[in-house]
């Protein structure tokens, strides 16, 4: 464990260490896969049939397009299948300045459908690929230019069907035709978003379905949602030929009841006394939570939650909180678990306040009615932002949806909760922290096959978004107070993982983030021989909605974990005002460390534990539980260095196509003679890098030109007896082997997680252990840039913008009683102010 004797030290802030360099890497030439050759007259001509039987479908959809009141943008979706176990080149498909786009991509059965849209007149286009393979054709220069690899690759060529606009998960894909529900559409945007929005709006209101208000906007996509059955829809598709994808929208949670409440009154007096609030008008941070509303008559928050800091998505709801569920959150977000505060009789010390925005009326009040929770959430997130945008702020969601059928891949609410983080809207000048819950297991029968039922319930929606701070559970109750209950026993043991939490374990792991990224308290179960229950010794206290009735009730499960992991994110910010959202995610995930218990669970027993064992332990339990002590301070033999900088990934030279640009290496002030002089003492350095990516949700091939994230960084730290120049070349073949979808190996044993698991998402930590010596000359540190959209997307012309981020980098000798945080302060031109706790 971290040793925190002695004198405690405010962080280090390093400025000047940063060294900018153009980014420079060789030439590779990827060799292409291998597709089978065919009969090219016979397979040429059976294409060709296909596509020729295409013109009067495509007839009659201009047909229809005109009668329902279309003015222009006649078109056809049409579906290319490829042959089994054939990656079909897709993005070849597309030739955007002819309007023809490529809408999805889907793999089933091992073969490769994509959806794309093809304007009035535009099929002679692929008539002319055809023709140009059955002809064999060459250029003046004798090159090949016959689509050769792209035809033999293509199986089938047919007009889209619902099905082929489905991108969803297949399990809840409509079979009834009269069902009716809740879709979320996908549009592209066209050469005129607004023009596509209002066609579309007009033509389904003509149609009888029934469009929600608001939409979301994405770099190439609008989402809005339509109420309809799967039979309006298929009747509309060929008058609706501008939709690229069909999903089906999401009910929120369920959420806790309240329990009876056991403790009185003037337990709540005497805290009072003994507790402090900033006051309205102070400029502290504040957590805002989106949830059912908050009651703030309650006395413990009616000190940090004025009335003119409620607000509400839709006036009608009001600012109340009717289930509870908000007002339990707030609490916690406040005070945190007032069943330890109530135990002792020490000074409270709050330093922020509190903000709430009803983001639905009261608990499963959606049900059967779904709003576009991506579009409400950003509307929540504006209301305080309108009052004061000034305040610093940590945004609380603890609405998640009830399904984790995306298992990792973004879906519109999760891609607004990144769009919102990065302030992408205004040219990402002022990103937002948001904190979100990972969702709950909420099947007592589940929670009987602890722990196999957190590794197979994924993390529910929004909590796949990549720049938030996804927030698992896990539990240090495990004491049994209520009567009756001899015959129960606490599922989790104590410091294990919450038979609450949710996990990532059933993603894919090559793509999609590992989350949770942290974990905090979230309450036990227990069960008997019978079956299994929550009982409120095994849950948090906290504040009830209705205190004129009673004071406090329970919660448990990842939002009572949200709200926790909320308050921390506010104390930081109050103790470190300059500091941006990026780096307050960093501490939080950096001071993290996994419980002994989580070690046992999810680790081998022999003490052998490989690369992919940590990858399934923080699968699980995230970077482990922060520390507050360890976020905030650094002491003699354990410190901390912060740099905030910014970095432009990539540049375009016209006519050229954009390429990588800036990598940014960091001459830390290193204790070097004090680590040499620890010889073989074992040290611990902790690396952890966070940033924001800006989203580009489609289902267009994750890994293609069409990538969710704008970009991506990245970080190596020099080895001993390494070079500079071998160091940069180094870094150049990683970078190139992001880029081409090769990994380069030579992994350095040292790290726990390794870069291969680390690199997920967009904040990477991991720790590096060995002996002093041998971390003695590692203070050379790099960050490099990787692929992304704002790369291969050109038309958006995102390839100038720069990207900030956080770094964090620690030194630890716990068993060393050595001074190596005055080493570093020596070291540095300026040195900083070190102030004593």
């Amino acid at each position: 464990m971290r040793d925190h004797s002695g004198d405690k030290y405010r962080h280090i802030i390093l400025d000047g260490v940063t060294e900018t360099e153009r980014f420079r890497r060789p030439l590779q030439r990827i060799e292409p896969s291998q597709i089978p050759a065919r009969n090219r007259q016979q397979h040429g001509n059976f294409l060709l049939g296909q596509l020729n039987a295409l013109q009067s479908t495509m007839e009659h959809a201009r047909q229809l397009q005109e009668m329902a009141g279309l003015e222009g943008g006649f078109g056809l979706q049409v579906e290319f299948e490829s042959f089994p176990d054939i990656e079909l080149a897709f993005e070849s498909l597309a030739r955007e300045r002819g309007g023809i786009e490529l809408l999805n991509v889907r793999h089933d059965a091992g073969k490769t459908l994509a959806t794309v849209f093809v304007p009035d007149g535009k099929l002679q286009h692929f008539e002319n690929l055809l023709r140009d393979y059955l002809a064999e054709r060459r250029d003046r220069a004798g090159r090949a230019r016959d689509h050769q690899r792209l035809v033999n690759a293509i199986e089938q060529i047919r007009a889209a069907t619902l099905r082929a606009l489905w991108t969803d998960d297949l399990s809840v894909f409509p079979v009834d035709d009269k069902e009716v529900f809740w879709w979320e559409v996908w549009l592209p945007v066209g050469p005129d978003r607004q023009a596509t929005v209002a066609d579309f709006r007009r033509l389904a209101g003509g149609m009888d379905l029934g469009v929600a208000p608001g939409e979301l906007r994405f770099p190439e996509r609008t989402v809005l949602l339509v109420r309809a059955s799967g039979g309006q829809m298929r009747r509309s598709m060929l008058a609706l030929n501008c939709v690229a994808e069909l999903r089906r929208a999401k009910e929120t949670a369920e959420f806790f009841d309240s329990l009876p409440p056991v403790e009185q009154p003037e337990w709540l007096d005497e805290l009072l006394a003994r507790s402090s609030f900033p006051g309205m008008n102070e400029d502290v941070p504040h957590v805002c939570l989106l949830d059912t509303g908050v009651n703030n008559r309650h006395l413990l928050l009616a000190p940090a939650l004025s009335d003119a800091d409620l607000h509400t998505v839709e006036p009608a709801w009001g600012f109340n909180d009717l289930c509870g569920h908000g007002t339990a959150i707030a609490g916690l977000a406040l005070a945190g678990d007032l069943t330890r505060i109530l135990e002792t009789d020490a000074t409270v010390e709050i330093g922020h306040r509190l903000e709430s925005v009803k983001l639905l009326p009261e608990d499963g009040a959606n049900a059967g009615d779904d709003r576009h929770h991506g579009y409400l959430t950003t509307e929540a997130v504006s209301r305080p932002e309108v009052t004061d945008p000034y305040r610093k702020r940590a945004f609380c969601l603890t609405v998640t949806a009830r399904d984790y059928r995306d298992r990792g891949r973004p879906s519109a609410w999760s891609a607004a909760i990144d769009r919102l983080a990065s302030d992408a809207e205004e040219s990402n000048a002022s990103p937002r922290l948001l904190i979100v819950s990972a969702g709950n297991v909420d099947d007592p029968n589940a929670w009987r096959e602890y722990p196999q039922s957190n590794s197979t319930d994924g993390i529910h929606d929004p909590g796949q978004a990549w720049n938030a701070l996804t927030v698992g559970a896990y539990t240090e109750l495990d004491r049994i107070e209520e009567a009756d209950a001899e015959a129960y026993r606490p599922i989790a043991p104590q410091g294990g993982l919450s038979p609450f939490s949710t996990t990532s374990q059933c993603w894919q792991p090559p793509i999609w983030p590992i989350k949770p990224d942290v974990v905090f308290e979230g309450g036990n179960a227990a069960k008997d021989a019978l079956g299994a229950v929550w009982m409120p010794s095994l849950s948090l206290l906290t504040t009830n909605h209705e205190p004129h009735q009673r004071l406090f009730t329970t919660a448990n499960a990842t939002s009572a974990a949200t709200a926790l992991a909320a308050r921390m994110a506010a104390q930081l910010m109050a103790a470190y005002p300059e500091l941006w959202p990026e780096t307050i995610r960093a501490l939080m995930v950096h001071s993290a460390q996994w419980t002994e218990a989580m070690q046992r669970m999810f680790l081998p027993p022999n003490g052998k534990a490989r690369k992919k064992d940590y990858a399934d332990l923080v699968r699980h339990c995230g970077f482990g539980v922060p520390n507050l002590d360890a976020a905030l301070w650094s002491v003699a033999n354990s410190l901390s260095m912060v740099v905030q900088e910014s970095l432009q990934p990539f540049v375009r030279e016209s006519p050229k196509d954009p390429t990588l640009r800036d990598m940014h290496l960091h001459r830390l002030p290193w204790p070097l003679e004090e680590l040499e002089a620890l010889q073989e003492t074992p040290v611990e350095m902790r690396v952890t890098l966070s940033y924001f990516i800006e989203p580009n949700p489609s289902e267009r091939g994750f890994r293609s030109r069409y990538r969710y994230e704008s970009h991506g960084l990245r970080f190596d730290v020099k080895r001993p007896h390494e070079s500079e120049g071998a160091f940069r070349g180094r870094i150049n073949a990683m970078a190139r082997g992001e880029e081409t979808g090769t990994p380069v190996g030579g992994d350095d044993p040292a790290w726990v997680i390794g870069p291969k698991n680390r690199h997920r998402g967009s904040i990477h930590s991991d720790i590096w252990q060995g002996k002093a010596a041998d971390l003695a000359s590692r203070g050379v540190l790099a960050v490099y840039p990787t692929v992304g959209w704002w790369k291969t997307r050109t038309r958006h012309e995102r390839y100038n913008m720069a990207t900030r981020y956080a770094l964090i980098i620690s030194i630890r000798a716990p068993e060393a009683k050595v001074d190596l945080y005055s080493a570093v302060v020596n070291k540095i031109a300026a040195p900083v102010t070190i102030g004593v706790s």
